[in-house]
């Protein structure tokens, strides 16, 4: 049998040791070689389906694939307290998958705040909310105090 029918099958019955040992050996970030780089996101995922946020964690600080794994998978398990804590680490993926979470949330003003107090300069974290704003037809509204770039929406957005 081979490494990766090994790992497939440790993967089915959630031996994550197992799984994760053997792909994460040939796993290598931005390779040419396209199969160890398949590996590296493979790896990450099985971080994710195991659970083991502090590897993640700790991966993050330099393998953009672990971010952006580990902000994915805060947003889905609804964890906008610890995606609140990477943005305001600087992590502007943390704080876009906060502001979609707190929207999604129907906590719209949360999300302005969030953006006002971690990103004030982001435009696109600025667009996020506005787009959310829109889609829902206005119905929710921001404070005056907390608008977004000038120019951002143009003029007749507000």
């Amino acid at each position: 049998m081979e490494w990766y029918e090994q790992a497939e099958a440790a993967e089915q019955v959630r031996d994550w040791d197992t799984a994760i040992a053997l792909v994460s050996a040939r796993a290598e970030c931005y390779s040419a070689d396209h199969y160890a780089h398949d590996s590296h996101l493979w790896h990450m995922r099985l971080l994710v389906s195991a659970e083991r946020f502090t590897q993640l964690t700790e991966l993050a600080l330099t393998d953009v694939h672990a971010r952006r794994r580990l902000n994915r998978s805060l947003h889905e398990r609804g964890m906008d307290v610890a995606l609140r804590d990477r943005a305001e680490g600087g992590d502007s993926g943390a704080l876009y998958h906060l502001v979609n979470l707190l929207c999604e949330k129907g906590r719209l003003q949360e999300a302005c705040e969030a953006v006002q107090e971690l990103g004030p300069e982001d435009e696109y974290a600025h667009q996020l909310v506005a787009d959310f704003r829109m889609a829902s037809g206005g119905a929710l509204h921001v404070r005056e105090s907390m608008p977004p770039p000038s120019g951002l929406l143009g003029e007749n957005a507000l």
